[in-house]
């Protein structure tokens, strides 16, 4: 199988800056309790407690909601993280389905047979990086958790 240097180039390009946001994301979010029960964990000074994570302290008489539910960087990171990763695991069996269709239907075009190889096996290699990544993400936070 021959490798496009187009493709590869662009797949490597998405793959480290990828992999650089998730490094990046390796910092643990601050999570707190609301409860106020002994042990719980507290949060640091000019932010409160408000849907178990810590938020500024909201001084002004109207006070806006964090739409993003993330405190920090990490927080946001982490959140579109999980929001390709779920993205992925929707897109995913539609994908291989559509690539199969392009099988099934190839008849004696050698042009749609490996059209639908591609999809299917660039699915499945993305696939394989979004789980590579959310992996990473894991190990590193166990590593410095």
């Amino acid at each position: 199988m021959r490798i496009n240097k187009r493709k590869f180039s662009a797949l490597l390009v998405l793959f480290l800056t990828f992999g650089a946001v998730l490094v990046l994301a390796a910092g643990n979010g601050k999570n707190c309790d609301s409860c106020g029960q002994p042990g719980d964990l507290a949060c640091e000074a000019g932010l409160e407690c408000r849907n178990e994570k810590c938020q500024a302290v909201c001084t002004a008489g109207i006070c806006i909601e964090n739409p993003i539910n993330a405190c920090s960087f990490e927080d946001l990171v982490n959140n579109l993280i999980n929001f390709v990763f779920y993205i992925a695991l929707a897109l995913t069996p539609l994908m291989i389905i559509f690539g199969a269709f392009f099988l099934l239907t190839a008849g004696e075009d050698p042009k749609r047979v490996e059209t639908g190889k591609n999809i299917i096996l660039y699915t499945l290699i993305g696939f394989t990086i979004i789980l590579l990544a959310k992996g990473l993400v894991a190990l590193i936070r166990g590593i410095m958790g």
